[in-house]
């Protein structure tokens, strides 16, 4: 796919901003008010002010636990459902008010406003997510307030903060040891001048996992790096017009022992941390690359403008077993192609070839048969120019904050597969043969994007008011050369097209200094895939909620409600049934509604001790009775899978600014993973438990601790992809930071 603009376009847009405007900045503009562009709500004081569901979790929360994993981060924000797969948060399944969680496939992900997904509008599903090691804060919209950040605005968007490049000279040092060998160390330093600033940050995070290998032993955890240089050139402060230009360039590899087969719910219960043999050489090797370049103008007392390019590499060839290809021994020369998913079915369920599948699970040789391992192998680009401006005026009593944003985008997803066959002898896999380079699919799907948005706060008297709308026009293709080794030939095509126009309407209203009503309205919006077929998906959104904000504490209180058109469905091997030649495409899932209740409560309820309590209640159910490759049959009625109906977290702690500890609960309801919630398509029940402390040994060091999964819960936690999984068992890390 050629790109229809590049980076000079950014040149064309600086130019005229330049000249737009010699209007006057604020005589007060000193060092260190340098303009931030990451975030979108700014603090948790500012979400209070937001007319619509948007929760912000600040640095502060997050170094309280320590986390590298952002499924545990999002526990506390309500209306969050994770999907939890590998124990390690390596690649996240998010949804968000009963939107699909598998790999975050239906809510808008970005990091410091741009982006992130591989690919986010041809192939949605997020199989690169930035470290988390590396994030200072986590931004959630929801409802109407996440309608300027699409494409996916039925859920909402989540918005990953970094870094930022400090005011003064400033750096850290973390190492950290923790077990099953986990290593990390963590390090930043930056500093800022009158018209200069930069930031180099550097980490390196391995662990060994937490499960072993039948026969083998072998490694089952990942080692991560990750690289981010950030540049910042500014005018002077006394400028007629104030401008800043930065430059953000970061590089990670990532390569993990990870598969997607699980266990039978009887090899579960022996050893929830067991993985059979036959996935002994299964293997994830990505590598990410993002240019970021931003540039931000004050024109003017009243107007604002923000223009960012940027491009997103990302490659990956996960090496992993799909199948197991079973000889007829009636029919000489036929055999069947069995998935692991259907093969763990048929053993949980005692069906006619149960015995010899376990005994093939077991490590028995399979001289006629053979284990199917795929490359994988993916190339992502995601490339776009996006611009904002923004304008303050008043009209009477009433004060607006007219804010109008575009966006060019094009992704593409290239897939360029084999298949390797081996047989199972002594326990040990031996290569039997390996297929050429595209014989395992062989095809590029891309997307052509623009989008638009109008959102004006208005502000008057005791009233905010976000009217607002947002326009939607994609272009999907899919060239597809079936098996063949190399493009010499013409593929075969298919397009697809949607526009839409996605209407907003957000309203708070301040009954007094500390308590305010909201309401909102939103349209909801997902493209289709590229198959002519493929309608997007679209709901209709509502909420109405309480605020609260006291002396000590805030709190809110949502009620939600999304009346699905059409749900739409993604194929995977994570989650799904489909066949290889359907992974990829979405389907039409009819009507849906979804409907619940979010409560968040923080606060301060004694000198030193903080806390904060979640609870999210979800009502799920399809509101037609079909056929779907993705969940199976559906019938009205019928629960969307992984959405749990009650989750919970409580968190609590003591911080004296010398010493602290804190404890974070979380309950999460067993969910359904098909919608029928028969035998083996449910999850347990889940209560986790962490602990953290940290003690100042002076001004610049200071020595931490945590326990995760306190109680050692072992429940199943997922049955996708391929069986039965658990999260990680009980395990503690100690670590040390300098700060310079």
């Amino acid at each position: 796919m050629q790109p229809r603009f590049s980076f000079s376009a950014l040149t064309v847009a600086m130019t005229i901003a330049l000249t737009a405007s010699q209007a006057t900045l604020a005589d007060d503009l000193k060092k260190g008010d340098q303009v931030e562009t990451i975030q979108i709500i700014g603090d948790s004081q500012a979400a209070q002010k937001v007319p619509g569901s948007a929760h912000v979790v600040s640095e502060t929360e997050l170094e309280e636990f320590k986390y590298t994993d952002v499924n545990r981060a999002l526990q506390q924000v309500p209306g969050v459902y994770i999907q939890l797969e590998d124990g390690l948060g390596l690649r996240p399944n998010i949804g968000i008010r009963g939107t699909g969680t598998g790999r975050s496939g239906r809510v808008t992900l970005m990091e410091d406003g741009v982006l992130i997904a591989p690919a986010p509008y041809s192939a949605s599903s997020a199989y690169y997510f930035p470290t988390f090691d590396r994030i200072t804060g986590i931004e959630v919209l929801k409802g109407p307030a996440a309608i300027k950040y699409g494409p996916f605005t039925v859920g909402g968007a989540v918005n990953l903060i970094s870094r930022q490049i400090p005011v003064d000279a400033q750096g850290q040092l973390k190492l950290e040891l923790g077990e099953n060998n986990e290593r990390r160390a963590y390090a930043y330093y930056g500093d800022s001048s009158d018209n200069f600033g930069y930031l180099i940050e550097a980490n390196k995070h391995v662990t060994d996992g937490f499960k072993t290998i039948d026969r083998h032993g072998d490694e089952t955890g990942f080692d991560k790096d990750d690289y981010v240089a950030k540049f910042r050139f500014n005018s002077d402060y006394s400028a007629d017009v104030y401008q800043q230009l930065d430059v953000k360039i970061q590089h990670s590899t990532e390569d993990s022992d990870q598969s997607y087969l699980g266990l039978t719910d009887a090899d579960f219960a022996a050893n929830p941390y067991r993985m059979y043999g036959v996935s002994a050489l299964d293997n994830f090797d990505g590598e990410h690359d993002q240019y970021v370049l931003s540039y931000y103008a004050d024109l003017s007392d009243s107007f604002d403008l923000r223009v960012t390019a940027y491009r997103n590499e990302t490659a990956r060839n996960w090496y992993k077993t799909g199948a197991f290809i079973m000889d007829d021994p009636l029919n000489p020369g036929t055999s069947t192609r069995y998935s692991w998913s259907s093969i763990i079915n048929e053993i949980n369920t005692g069906g006619s070839n149960a015995t010899y599948f376990q005994s093939i699970l077991d490590g028995a040789d399979s001289p006629n048969d053979r284990i199917e391992i795929t490359d994988n192998n993916r190339n992502y680009i995601s490339e776009g120019i996006q611009a904002s401006f923004e304008w303050d005026f008043t009209v009477g009593e009433a004060q607006h904050d007219l804010q109008l944003g575009l966006r060019v985008h094009e992704d593409e997803e290239d897939r360029f597969q084999r298949n390797s066959y081996f047989i199972q002898e002594n326990g040990t896999l031996v290569l039997d043969q390996a297929d050429a380079w595209g014989t395992a699919g062989n095809r590029v799907s891309s997307a052509e994007a623009n989008s638009y948005y109008l959102v004006d706060t208005i502000t008057y008297g005791d009233w905010i008011f976000t009217p607002g709308v947002r326009y939607e026009d994609v272009d999907l293709k899919r060239e597809d050369w079936a098996n063949a080794t190399d493009r010499s030939a013409a593929p075969s095509v298919r397009t697809n097209s949607a526009s839409e126009v996605l209407p907003g309407f957000g309203a708070l209203w301040l009954l007094s200094d500390n308590t305010s009503l909201l309401f909102g309205v939103n349209k909801g919006f997902a493209p289709p895939g590229n198959s002519p077929t493929d309608k997007p998906e679209e709901s209709w959104n509502y909420e109405m909620g309480v605020r609260f904000a006291g002396e000590s504490y805030n709190s809110e209180l949502i009620a939600f409600y999304s009346d699905y058109d059409n749900l739409l469905g993604e194929c995977t091997l994570s989650n799904s049934g489909c066949s290889i030649d359907e992974i990829g495409d979405r389907f039409n899932g009819g009507a849906a509604e979804v409907k619940g209740l979010e409560l968040r409560v923080v606060g301060k309820f004694a000198e030193n001790w903080l806390g904060s309590f979640s609870y999210t209640y979800t009502d799920t159910e399809f509101a037609s009775t079909f056929d779907s490759n993705v969940w199976g049959p559906v019938e009205n009625g019928q629960p969307i899978p992984y959405i749990p109906e009650n989750q919970m977290q409580l968190s609590f702690g003591y911080d004296n600014s010398e010493w602290n500890i804190f404890t974070n609960l979380n309950y999460v309801d067993g969910t359904c993973t098909k919608p029928a919630c028969g035998a083996f398509q449910q999850t347990d029940d889940r209560f986790i438990v962490d602990l953290a402390s940290e003690f100042d040994i002076n001004d610049s060091t200071s020595i931490y601790a945590t326990i995760d999964n306190l109680l050692d819960d072992d429940s199943i936690v997922a049955r996708e992809p391929y069986g039965a999984r658990p999260d990680k068992p009980r395990t503690a890390r100690v670590g040390v930071k300098f700060n310079f």
